[in-house]
């Protein structure tokens, strides 16, 4: 629902308007007046018709032998469905005609009929043996049509079907006629087409049945007078020598390579290069050290001198050269290619200036471009340089060529190494810190394609950096990225002011990590009134949605309860209880990730009548997306323990029934009802049939209560010993102890907590004891950092329903306040969160008020607070 725009800037009615909408009409007369003499004449429109009695493939008879072209070319693009529709008649009467057709068909037709052979290939609408006989000959027919294009269109078919094709019928049909088509006699296109059929029958056949068949005509074609022959054949090399075997390869194919490496064209020499860095594990170390790597080294010396796209395919197998010679290189042949690397990744930087773009000339401008690529390829094989130079050695060899990587003028180039970031940050492992400002550097690139590449794995890069540096110990995780915090808001600020909102949406999502890295104070007081803005001001549904999961996350692992309960009562009373529809619609979309991170008592204390009061909301697609969430909502109850909860959701489905208007929300009432008969009630108790989904919503239940408990030990602590205890010491001491992530087979049934039979005896024992839960829990929570998140159920096994409660007793309401909690006082209390006199809360075990006499206006059920305001859809 949006305003409509004001009528002055809809529409002018001024003089000099009017003028300039007549100017606009007699322009777009102008521009349809070809459209119209383009319309088909009535003789045109009575060749296009066709009798609409005729059947499919009547029809596609006709319009072959009669039809214009495009209407020929429709036809075959539909031969794929005539085929499984009736492939007998269809090969007997409407194939004999598409030949027909072919032979005098122009472009579009030939690559229609090319992909519509192929469709028919995989979708399997005949044996092999019938498409062969009915297909293969059409196809080898037009493999040398004049077009180029469409050659290529019917040589791909034809590689496809050599796949699945006997091999008596590929000696018979293709091999044998291969022999004459190879030949110097025949055309350049025709040699062509043989050096890529053979590449690929060589793994159709055994290994004597190529040296026999195959390889002579390989060698012919390898000494081709054409060098776009042997430069073809000599790419196909490879496919070759996985064929023929490792002996074969090098007594064979090797020669080949090495001659085909001094060839006088430059295309030949780079496709002999390629194939051998591709060849590399084919070949023993003997071949590699006294063949390969002379050559690698002269083709590497000889590369600036010849043309740049040399430098651009050398580059680009950097990394796999380096990974397939490595262990041969003496020390100084060791250096000097790590000394080409770094030549490389600073080509074309000496010679920027300050000049215009349109004062260079063309082919400097290409020459830049192609340094680029080059530049490119260097950060992309930057890991496998970093295990070339072994990571101890990063600092000294290859961090200057890092910063200038990172810094590189070109976003391409930071673009491919905020990709390889991650991949960096895990080799140096330890050493990890070194690349901390590059880090910052790039969360801070102007350009958001470079941000964008480097959050894909923002959250383990930021793993590595709080748990990796010099030493082990983690009070220094936070002093070590100073500058971390303002570089991840700017970068959200960035982010956000830009039209890239997938780009946003991913940051937000990447930013549930943080419980992970900063202390929970950071997060409040830098990130999470930020989320609130997002969720309230920003236009963006995903963004929206994306801000609301991690401010749930945030508030799951926020560690003090005076903050946690600032948040939920925002939550409420902004979004669940504000004036514009469309906070309340994000109220219900927060619920929806509450009930999936939190556990049940959780939402059922805080949320849960705050969102059913919602039935009762003035704006119908508020209540259609709460009846949609509600079989999750009643997923949350236990029975017998939230027996007042049900019935109030029970008489909130009722009301909705027999008073709802609207029909669209009526239909999805009805709908919705069926669905909550069918679900079946979670039990105090341990169920066989939920065991594991109660197991783990016991479990998020035992860490909420660890938490609050961790709170106040941590403030018996400081009264002790006089002094704070910083997140800092809690980090430490929480990494310390090591606590597996999985729930331990023999957990308790009960969820912990303070013992009332305890002894002033032993009550230091139980505080030490609370302690180590506490530092466990935190440790586990963290370890099994915010990918468990995703894996928690957002349905849970919930009981039959019914609208009736007259088996349930009277209907009862509970308390909205919780005198267990307090709120901050008004010196204590950031600017960003204002403070309440109560939050609204239920307890399981509370008792029954009638709502009518609950002293509070804050804690009034929503129906009585909508009456007395207007919405603002």
């Amino acid at each position: 629902m949006h305003p409509p725009p004001p009528a002055a800037a809809a529409m002018d009615f001024s003089q000099n308007s009017l003028f300039g909408y007549m100017e606009d009409l007699q322009e777009l007369t102008i521009i349809e007046r070809p459209v119209r003499r383009s319309l088909k004449t009535p003789e045109e429109i009575e060749r296009l018709t066709v009798d609409e009695d005729l059947s499919d493939i009547e029809r596609a008879v006709y319009l072959l032998s009669a039809g214009q072209d495009i209407q020929g070319t429709s036809v075959i693009a539909n031969l794929p469905f005539l085929m499984r529709q009736n492939p007998a008649e269809t090969l007997r009467r409407v194939l004999p005609k598409v030949r027909e057709v072919l032979h005098v068909a122009g472009v579009e037709m030939q690559l229609t009929a090319a992909v519509s052979f192929l469709t028919i290939l995989q979708e399997e609408s005949v044996s092999i043996h019938t498409y062969a006989h009915a297909f293969l000959q059409v196809i080898l027919l037009h493999l040398e049509h004049r077009d180029a294009g469409v050659s290529n269109a019917w040589l791909e078919t034809l590689l496809s079907v050599i796949e699945v094709l006997p091999k008596e019928t590929l000696r018979h049909e293709i091999l044998n006629p291969l022999v004459s088509k190879a030949q110097l006699s025949q055309t350049v296109q025709s040699r062509l087409v043989s050096c890529k059929i053979l590449g690929k029958l060589t793994n159709k056949f055994d290994a004597h049945a190529i040296k026999r068949e195959i390889l002579p005509l390989v060698k012919s074609l390898c000494q081709d007078v054409e060098y776009e022959v042997r430069s073809c054949m000599c790419r196909q090399l490879e496919n070759i020598a996985q064929g023929i075997g490792t002996e074969l390869t090098k007594s064979v194919v090797l020669p080949e390579l090495i001659e085909l490496s001094r060839d006088e064209s430059s295309s030949v020499r780079l496709a002999a290069f390629e194939t051998l860095v591709n060849l590399l594990d084919v070949f023993d170390a003997d071949d590699r050290s006294q063949t390969i790597l002379p050559l690698v080294k002269s083709f590497c010396e000889k590369s600036f001198k010849a043309d740049e796209s040399i430098l651009i395919s050398l580059s680009f197998h950097l990394g796999k050269l380096c990974h397939g010679l490595y262990g041969i290189f003496t020390p100084d042949q060791h250096l000097r290619f790590l000394e080409f690397y770094k030549k490389l990744c600073t080509l074309g930087l000496q010679q920027e200036n300050g000049h215009n773009e349109n004062q260079i000339p063309p082919q400097i401008l290409e020459q830049e471009k192609k340094y680029i690529s080059v530049r490119k390829n260097c950060a992309y094989n930057f890991p496998a340089m970093i295990v070339f130079v072994d990571p101890k050695n990063f600092h000294m060899e290859l961090y200057s060529t890092f910063f200038c990587l990172c810094h590189d003028p070109e976003v391409p180039v930071r673009y491919t190494i905020a990709i390889c970031f991650y991949e960096v940050s895990k080799l140096l492992n330890s050493g990890v810190y070194l690349i901390h400002k590059e880090l910052i550097t790039l969360l801070q690139d102007e350009s958001l394609e470079v941000l964008d590449a480097l959050i894909d794995h923002l959250p383990e890069i930021l793993e590595l950096m709080s748990t990796g540096g010099e030493s082990s110990v983690q009070e220094n995780k936070l002093s070590s990225l100073p500058d971390l915090i303002p570089a991840l808001t700017a970068a959200e600020q960035r982010a956000a002011a830009s039209l890239k909102w997938r780009t946003h949406e991913k940051l937000l999502q990447k930013y549930a990590c943080l419980p992970h890295i900063i202390s929970s104070d950071q997060i409040y007081y830098r990130f999470l009134q930020r989320m609130f803005t997002i969720m309230m001001t920003n236009n963006v549904l995903p963004v929206q949605k994306a801000a609301s999961r991690t401010l749930c996350v945030f508030l799951r692992y926020n560690r003090k309860q005076e903050q946690r309960h600032e948040v939920i009562q925002k939550l409420i009373e902004q979004l669940g209880q504000g004036k514009s529809y469309w906070n309340r619609l994000r109220f219900l979309d927060t619920c929806e990730f509450i009930i999936e991170i939190f556990s049940k008592s959780f939402f059922c204390k805080y949320f849960f009548l705050p969102a059913i009061e919602l039935t009762h909301d003035p704006v119908a697609n508020v209540r259609m997306k709460l009846c949609c969430l509600l079989p999750k909502v009643k997923s949350t109850l236990k029975i017998p323990a939230d027996k007042h909860l049900l019935q109030q959701l029970e008489m909130c489905v009722r009301k909705l029934l027999c008073q709802e208007k609207d029909k669209d929300v009526l239909a999805i009432v009805k709908r919705t009802v069926l669905e909550l008969d069918r679900m079946e009630m979670s039990m105090d108790a341990f169920q066989k049939k939920f065991y594991e989904k109660d197991l783990l919503d016991q479990e998020k239940e035992r860490e909420e209560l660890l938490l609050m408990e961790m709170e106040q030990l941590e403030k018996e602590k400081q009264q002790n010993d006089g002094r704070p205890m910083s997140d800092k010491t809690f980090e430490k001491k929480r990494r310390d102890t090591k606590t597996p992530t999985t729930l331990p087979k023999n957990i308790p049934i009960s969820v912990p907590g303070p013992s009332g039979t305890s002894t002033p005896s032993t009550s230091k024992e139980v505080k030490k004891s609370k302690l180590i839960r506490s530092q466990s829990f935190n440790n586990q929570a963290f370890h099994a950092k915010y990918g468990n998140l995703d894996k928690c159920p957002s349905k849970s096994s919930t009981a039959g329903y019914t609208p009736s409660v007259s088996g349930l007793g009277k209907t009862s309401v509970i308390s909205l306040t919780d005198d267990s909690f307090r709120t901050r006082n008004a010196s204590s209390t950031p600017t960003s969160f204002s403070p309440s006199p109560s939050l609204p809360s239920t307890s399981r075990t509370g008792s029954s008020v009638d709502p009518k006499s609950s002293g509070s206006k804050d804690t009034q059920p929503r129906k009585a607070t909508l009456k007395s305001r207007k919405s603002n859809p």
